[in-house]
């Protein structure tokens, strides 16, 4: 960490660290078009990435499996590791950093201390509250009281991932922890929810990317969310989608539509009630996402995911589409329509006719009489 008012830009860290001009430029530009600014505002966010000193951040760790650090250092926009690594000035974190101790705990004390406002607050995991929050202490402090304690003089938090934002695994029935997302513990900052198991590196990188670039919080939806990387579904989006219009349908994991590739909705895919970017940016290196891995979406960035029902149970509120049909079958529909409506019209006729009958001979016999 440099002295207070000097630290470097990105562009100077990455030039450091032998990152070309080129390179620099093809980032800017990828996570421009990630954060959806039109080809004119690529210029600012190579001025910012230029002239504006890294975002210090402190990076906390609560109840989590560590796998959205996983996600963000592999990054895949271009040369992962040096970019996503130097965009910020990662001062502390608890998996991360190389210092342990009193050290450590002094880094956090004086980015508190001389950057009041100035520094995010990423939180990756949740805190427990049952019992005192005992379940989770760092440094003998509870991660309740460090949490609430670094908060007090961020600029804003980052819940990184689900546990962070919605509780996850750790806050699911029956919840023997008392496990909490920072939205519930902290109330006097805005809080940018950024969930999934793990989230998506480039949504990470992105949301950084926004705060540094334009010197405010993105625009969130009603659960915090950044609409730029959560205002779809994954459903709106999925490849797969053009077999769910036409009703085609995987049934079972080995039959002839899983191996066309059809549509997993039958098979508990929650890809239309998920908001998020897999189907965007997809994984590793854009290679692939579950869905393209022939696995339905288990609805990971949604609330309460782990008690949403069983993975494999298929949702009840989505309708289905018509089904699709040949040009034989959509004959053959005719056809039986066609059918239908000729036996009507003969039974209406058929009624008219016995009546007519009834009527001829009603007034025969009352001209007999």
């Amino acid at each position: 960490m440099g002295e207070k008012g000097k630290w470097p830009t990105t562009y100077e860290v990455l030039s450091s660290h032998g990152v070309s001009r080129r390179d620099f430029l093809r980032f800017c530009t990828v996570t421009a078009a990630a954060l959806g600014l039109p080809a004119s505002q690529v210029a600012r966010v190579v001025e910012a990435l230029e002239t504006k000193p890294r975002l210090p951040v402190i990076w906390l760790h609560g109840l989590e499996c560590t796998c959205c650090s996983e996600s963000f250092i592999r990054s895949s926009h271009p040369i992962a590791a040096d970019i996503v690594l130097n965009m910020i000035s990662l001062d502390y974190d608890d998996t991360l950093q190389a210092a342990a101790g009193h050290q450590v705990e002094e880094i956090r004390e004086r980015i508190m201390r001389e950057y009041p406002g100035r520094y995010v607050l990423a939180v990756e995991g949740n805190a427990p509250t049952k019992d005192g929050g005992i379940y989770c202490t760092v440094a003998g402090k509870t991660f309740l009281e460090i949490l609430q304690e670094t908060a007090k003089g961020a600029m804003a938090v980052i819940a990184w991932g689900s546990c962070a934002s919605n509780g996850c695994v750790q806050a699911a029935k029956p919840n023997p922890t008392g496990a909490k997302p920072v939205h519930e513990l902290i109330k006097d900052k805005p809080v940018i929810n950024v969930p999934g198991c793990p989230p998506i590196a480039e949504v990470m990188t992105g949301v950084l990317t926004y705060i540094l670039t334009f010197d405010r919080l993105p625009e969130l939806d009603r659960f915090g969310r950044p609409k730029m990387f959560y205002g779809q579904r994954i459903h709106d989006k999925c490849y797969r989608r053009a077999f769910f219009d036409a009703g085609q349908f995987v049934e079972s994991w080995d039959d002839e539509g899983a191996r066309k590739g059809w549509c997993l909705y039958k098979m508990g895919c929650r890809g239309p009630m998920t908001y998020n970017s897999c189907s965007t940016f997809k994984w590793n290196n854009g290679v692939s996402f579950p869905i393209g891995s022939g696995h339905g979406c288990i609805g990971c960035s949604e609330a309460n995911f782990w008690d949403n029902g069983p993975f494999y149970e298929r949702l009840t509120a989505v309708p289905l589409p018509g089904v699709e049909a040949t040009a034989d079958e959509i004959g053959k529909t005719v056809a039986v329509a066609a059918g239908v409506g000729v036996a009507a019209h003969f039974a209406s006729f058929a009624v008219k006719r016995i009546a007519q009958i009834r009527k001829e001979r009603a007034q025969a016999a009352s001209k007999e009489e």
